[in-house]
């Protein structure tokens, strides 16, 4: 309501955040947090290996130098853009819940960046002094505790943040007492991170199964023993990770359980949610017979048969980031905003006054005759645009014309009338928060759409509208009568 909309027709704006995020999951789970301890463990293991005359095996701590450079280049560079990537976007996008998430957790968020910087600077120094501190036994040892401490802050990085993303799920007791205590200890905080832990060492020790078979010949001296650890890797984390996995799924609200047949794929898709009890213990499995097998037959292993478990596991992950995204709807932050960025507790004043009332940026704070469809276009820029588009992904006119039957013209009688009743139906869709002639607006505006086939421009693009009516001789009457309620 106070911000400008970002707003990308073409792509859907929470799909732009959910590729960045992914692929940022994907880093700072699999590398940062799952794979720097794997790295660290097998080099205090070459240390161990070593004769009495040697400071580590040199082969053995070549193939783990080799493994170790591939995830500094990958986290220094797209794992960082990534991460900012995720800040400029979600700023773009969701700006009010992101200013929500600030004022709530404003010193979480310090300490994580104090962590963050700590983190890159011991993962510089981990890397760029890996050869010198061949030279003692003493530098090396020092070295491997500073792998220790790496992983460690990556972890406590995590921990922060699935604290937020446990919040944005069920603030607990936070709707209470605003406290960043109640913030932080949300219900699904703990469930969450237990999960997130052991998986992401799954899929570090899975990745490192994979880039031994890349570094490491089939004849070499060392690669059936490091086949052999990340199979011991892997097999020590996963079933902690499988009975994570139920205690998570139980401890989320029933109704994002009930979302979850919908969050993995389409509507189409919610039919054959059953199939769901095989895809995902299949991916899983898969993972665990690669364990068994390389831990039984480590010679036999080929790139391949790693391969396609380790796209398994992270094809699992995103997976679980899409659902985990959507099972939170219609909320962005659960019970206080709702994913359109409109507060709960404000629904009342929109439903009294108009949602267009209230708008910073609009044409008009009135729906008339006159502007019927530009007033239909700035409701459904502020009630629907966050995850709809014109013509796009996630069409609306997709949607009503799957409601009412592909190529016939749409009724505007028809859509005003499902319109306020859609949350019934689809929980996971917001009420619909304007009054009566916002709702007729909108629905000429989407049959308009229908007709014209018109894209909608966002503010990066078509500029900014500050509403005529909108300045504080209409709203001071407004604000006096909600005090006085």
């Amino acid at each position: 309501m106070d911000f400008p909309m970002f707003h990308l027709d073409w792509l859907n704006d929470r799909f732009l955040i959910a590729v960045i995020a992914i692929v940022h999951v994907f880093i700072n789970h699999g590398l940062a947090v799952g794979f720097i301890p794997y790295i660290a463990w097998l080099e205090q293991k070459g240390v161990r290996m070593a004769g009495a005359a040697k400071i580590t095996d040199p082969d053995w701590d070549h193939l783990v130098y080799r493994k170790m450079k591939v995830a500094f280049i990958i986290t220094t560079t797209l794992g960082a853009m990534t991460g900012v990537g995720i800040w400029f976007s979600a700023g773009l996008i969701s700006p009010s819940s992101i200013g929500s998430l600030i004022r709530v957790f404003y010193f979480a968020w310090f300490v994580e960046w104090l962590t963050f910087v700590t983190e890159v600077v011991l993962i510089m120094i981990y890397f760029l002094t890996w050869k010198q501190s061949n030279q003692s036994l003493k530098a090396k040892i020092r070295h491997i505790r500073f792998g220790w401490f790496l992983s460690v802050f990556s972890w406590i990085t995590m921990c922060i943040i699935v604290s937020i993303l446990g919040f944005m799920m069920d603030p607990g007791n936070w709707n209470n007492d605003h406290s960043l205590i109640s913030g932080f200890t949300n219900p699904i905080y703990l469930p969450q991170l237990f999960f997130r832990t052991p998986t992401a060492m799954v899929l570090g020790g899975v990745f490192g199964m994979l880039l031994t078979t890349l570094f490491a010949a089939r004849d070499s001296t060392w690669r059936a023993t490091a086949l052999k650890d990340g199979a011991k890797w892997v097999l020590c984390w996963a079933p902690v990770s499988l009975v994570a996995a139920v205690i998570y799924y139980s401890a989320m609200p029933e109704a994002m359980r009930e979302n979850m047949s919908t969050a993995v794929g389409t509507m189409e898709f919610a039919r054959y949610y059953d199939l769901l009890r095989y895809i995902i213990p299949g991916a899983v499995s898969l993972v665990v017979v690669l364990g068994v097998w390389t831990w039984l037959r480590p010679r036999s292993v080929r790139m391949w048969m790693v391969l396609v478990p380790c796209i398994a596991a992270f094809g699992f992950l995103g997976i679980f980031e899409r659902v985990r995204e959507f099972i939170r709807k219609p909320y962005v932050i659960g019970r206080y905003m709702y994913s359109n960025l409109l507060r709960e507790e404000d629904y009342p004043l929109y439903k009294r006054d108009g949602l267009l009332t209230y708008a910073t940026y609009a044409t008009a704070g009135k729906v008339t005759p006159e502007n019927k469809l530009s007033t239909g276009q700035d409701v459904f820029m502020l009630s629907c645009s966050r995850c709809h588009t014109t013509n796009g992904i996630n069409s609306i006119v997709y949607v009503f014309e799957r409601l009412y039957g592909a190529g016939k013209p749409l009724d505007e009688n028809s859509v005003a009338a499902y319109i306020p009743n859609m949350h019934q139906g689809r929980t996971y869709m917001p009420p619909f928060p304007g009054n009566a002639e916002e709702l007729h607006a909108l629905a000429a505006y989407i049959k308009h759409l229908q007709l014209t086939g018109e894209t909608l421009e966002g503010a990066q693009s078509a500029g900014v509208t500050v509403n005529p009516d909108n300045n504080m001789n209409n709203t001071k009457p407004l604000a006096d009568t909600a005090q006085s309620k």
